[in-house]
Parts: structure tokens; C-alpha cells; sequence
């Protein structure tokens, strides 16, 4: 039974890699990700290492003062301030940076433009109205929106999966009052809620999380719902009643499993659509916290500084991307577990 399980799975991965479009997408997202992820090494304000006065130093690990490379406070060195960077690297000691040499939250001070500031060699996307990095900020934010979807999703579909299973398998007065439920929950004006929690809490992506799990299952459930309906019904489901095998016994080694085809095909939306939902709210001012990095805030400020076109067109561009990304990454699943779809010969 496991070795024709496994056969099941390895055909639909094979179908799966046949979209090359899809399949490419996968690849392409996964890479993007993995870089994300080691964001503090791709743009940072900190060297990675510096040499002074023959010692070692890793200030993007630990915290040292200004003075131990000969300035005069005690708080934190700043590692792109002429005066100290000067103090470093004279007498053959050298710091090392990384690749982007910004973080998300570093001001560059050395600008003798007005800010928006257009690209140049030491912002190679310019700065936003802050006189940030919109590179380093576009690097966090897409780490950001990604571990917010996912987490939204995950949240979303165990939730979904949870909900649409109890009232398929027990059907009857538990589906029906589920089902009450859900038309009464899904009637909740949802944006009015954020901005009365936005209120009321102080705004954190915890919160933002919180508010829109309350309402990111629902969809999801119906389809669960539907697999369990049809599923509870078969004679091995009946078979295994008889001989008094658990109901939770039942729902997860039997039911689910054969559930969870619209389950994976929906994944890459849900996820695609939980991205989308941090943005705008981040565009309408109801979203993370500053200076927290944000796709949505950079567009709001392209929005208010039309003629700073990098900030909208960077944006756009890594927004839509991502998107694009995530819906063939979908569209590869869809045809990968259609059932319609001819099996592959082994």
C-alpha cells in the first residue's frame, strides 16, 4: 500500500515537472526565497569583518562601540559614517561589506539631494522619502510578505482542513450549524474590524496575523467539506466503522489523504492572495509598524511621490513577480493533480 502511495506521488511530481513553466517557477521562487532569507548577508550597513590594529571584529554578529576603533561615544559604531569608516580603514585595516552595504531602517546622510533620491552607484534603486535604501528595503519586504503568507497560509489551511472535515464526515446538525456559522462569520465587514483593532492594539505583523486567520479558512473549508461528504460514504469507510475504528482514526489515515488534492492545488493562491492582503493593507496605513520593511508602504509612497518613479516601478516589479511566480507555481499543481489527466507509464 506504501509503495503504491509513493508511485501515486512520484507520477504527479513527473506531471508536475512536464510543466516546465511551473516547474521553473518553482525553482526560480525557491532561490529568490533561500536569498531572502539571508538578507542581513546580501544588504546590511555592517561589515561582515574588519580588521583593526591586527584584531578581528564581526559587527554583524556582536555590537561594538565607536571607541574601540577610536571614536569618541560609547554607543554603537556607526560603520558608514565617514569620520569612523576613515578611523578603520587607515593604517592597512579594512572592513568588509556585504555585496549592498544598506539596511532596510539606514539613512543615508551623505545625500546633497532632496529625498526620494534617484538611483546612483551607492543606491543602486535610489532612496525613498526617508532617504532609506529602496534596494535593501525591497529585499526585507519580499522576505517579510513571503513569511507572512506562508505562515497565513499554513494558519489558514489547518483551520480549513480542520472545519471542512468535521462537518463532511458528521454531516447532519453539525454541518448545518457549521455551515450557520460560516454565512454569519463570512458577513463580518473584515476591513472595518482591522481598522478598529488598528485602533484599538498597537499594529504588529502578530496582529495582522491574528485578524486575517479569523477569516482566511472559510473558503478552503467548503472544498475539504465536499471530499469528506463523498468520501465518508465508501464501503472501506463503512467496513472500517464496522470493525469500530476511531472517527479521528478514520478522518486522518483515510479521508484526509484522499482529501487533500484541492488542498495542495490551493496552496500557491492562498498564499499568492495572503501576500496580496499585507500589501494593500500596509498601502492603506493599516498594516505592519515602521520602520518595518513593506512592498505595500514602498507603493504608498509612489503613490505620494509620483515623480520618484523608482520606488513604484521596483516595487510593481517585485510585487507582480512574486505574484506571477506563485499563480504558475498553482496552475503546475492544478494539472498535476487532476484527476482528469492521463497517468503517466512508468
Amino acid at each position: 500500500m506504501a509503495r503504491q502511495h509513493n508511485s501515486h506521488w512520484q507520477r504527479r511530481w513527473r506531471r508536475f515537472k512536464q510543466n516546465r513553466r511551473g516547474y521553473y517557477s518553482l525553482i526560480l521562487f525557491s532561490i529568490l526565497f533561500a536569498l531572502s532569507l539571508s538578507a542581513e548577508l546580501l544588504s546590511n550597513d555592517k561589515p561582515f569583518l574588519l580588521s583593526y590594529n591586527g584584531e578581528l571584529y564581526t559587527p554583524i554578529i556582536k555590537v561594538y562601540p565607536e571607541t574601540v576603533f577610536g571614536g569618541d561615544f560609547a554607543t554603537e559604531a556607526d560603520y558608514r559614517d565617514p569620520y569612523i569608516l576613515n578611523k578603520i580603514t587607515r593604517n592597512g585595516n579594512w572592513a568588509l561589506f556585504p555585496p549592498n552595504p544598506h539596511s532596510y531602517a539606514s539613512i543615508n546622510t551623505q545625500l546633497n539631494v532632496p529625498v526620494p533620491s534617484a538611483p546612483t552607484e551607492v543606491n543602486l534603486l535610489g532612496t525613498d522619502d526617508r532617504g532609506r535604501d529602496v534596494l535593501a528595503r525591497l529585499i526585507y519586504g519580499f522576505r517579510l510578505s513571503v513569511l507572512f503568507g506562508m505562515a497565513l497560509t499554513i494558519i489558514g489551511t489547518m483551520v480549513g482542513i480542520v472545519a471542512g472535515a468535521v462537518q463532511g464526515y458528521f454531516g447532519g446538525k453539525t454541518d448545518l450549524a457549521i455551515q450557520r456559522f460560516i454565512e454569519i462569520w463570512s458577513a463580518m465587514p473584515e476591513l472595518y474590524l482591522l481598522i478598529i483593532f488598528a485602533a484599538i492594539f498597537k499594529p504588529s505583523i502578530a496582529l495582522l496575523l491574528i485578524l486575517l486567520s479569523l477569516f482566511g479558512w472559510m473558503g478552503l473549508s467548503d472544498y475539504v467539506r465536499a471530499e469528506f461528504l463523498k468520501g465518508r460514504n465508501l464501503d472501506y469507510i463503512k467496513a472500517a466503522k464496522a470493525l469500530g475504528v476511531g472517527n479521528a482514526t478514520i478522518m486522518w489515515r483515510h479521508l484526509l489523504p484522499n482529501g487533500m488534492t484541492p488542498v495542495i492545488t490551493f496552496l500557491p493562491f492562498r498564499m499568492s492572495g495572503s501576500i496580496l492582503a499585507l500589501t494593500s493593507l500596509d498601502f492603506l496605513g493599516l498594516g505592519v509598524p515602521p520602520p518595518t520593511p513593506s512592498l505595500g508602504e514602498l507603493l504608498a509612497q509612489g503613490k505620494s511621490n509620483i515623480e520618484a518613479w523608482w520606488l513604484s516601478l521596483s516595487t510593481f516589479v517585485v510585487l507582480v513577480g512574486t505574484l506571477v511566480l506563485l499563480i504558475f507555481i498553482g496552475e503546475a499543481l492544478r494539472e498535476a493533480f487532476d484527476p482528469r489527466k492521463v497517468k503517466d507509464q512508468d
